[in-house]
């Protein structure tokens, strides 16, 4: 990458460390890049090792709503669906038993790869649900973020479940305190 070139929101790129990126926000010096197994990465605009996949033109200034819709369709056409999220290693083969407290009752099982891909599930149509939220222009912000605090507060919720996911980074978050 050439020093001359300054990339746009939405500009694809492949980092020889982090692999595929997409650029999601320009700062000053640098840009946030969203990699598909990395998560967003901090990248100097003077990186001369990264390779240009597709340079899309700066606008000054970026607005957030822009580079969200910019990833938002980048994300959907170049990732092909959702995203794979790998079980913890300790789980692979397990099988999740729900015992009744009726012993007279017979358990449930299912094997945990199952119970797994439904969570994943569950929390990849949040974040779709967040995404049509948030792109809503039929909302007003005071009503976005009403929405968005009941989504957070599920996440929350679900963040029992972190247990079973190989990559931090894939876990569910809420409410920071």
């Amino acid at each position: 990458m050439s020093e001359q070139t300054l990339l746009g929101v939405g500009s694809r790129v492949k980092h020889p460390a982090y692999g595929d990126g997409v650029v999601i926000r320009l700062h000053a010096v640098a840009y946030d890049i969203c990699f598909s197994l990395y998560g967003i990465k901090l990248v100097g605009k003077d990186y001369d090792k990264m390779e240009i996949v597709e340079a899309i033109p700066a606008e000054d200034p970026v607005s957030f709503s822009a580079a969200e819709k910019s990833l938002i369709k980048i994300l959907r056409t170049y990732l092909d669906g959702m995203e794979e999220v790998p079980i913890g290693d300790r789980w692979e083969g397990g099988t999740l038993i729900l015992q009744p407290a009726d012993k007279s009752l017979k358990a449930k099982e299912l094997p945990i790869e199952d119970f797994f891909h439904k969570i994943v599930m569950t929390r990849d149509r949040l974040r779709v649900l967040e995404q049509r939220i948030n792109s809503n222009a039929q909302l007003s912000d005071a009503e976005k973020v009403n929405l968005q605090q009941y989504i957070t507060k599920i996440y929350g919720s679900l963040t029992t479940f972190n247990v079973l996911f190989r990559y931090k980074e894939h876990y569910f978050t809420g409410e920071k305190s």
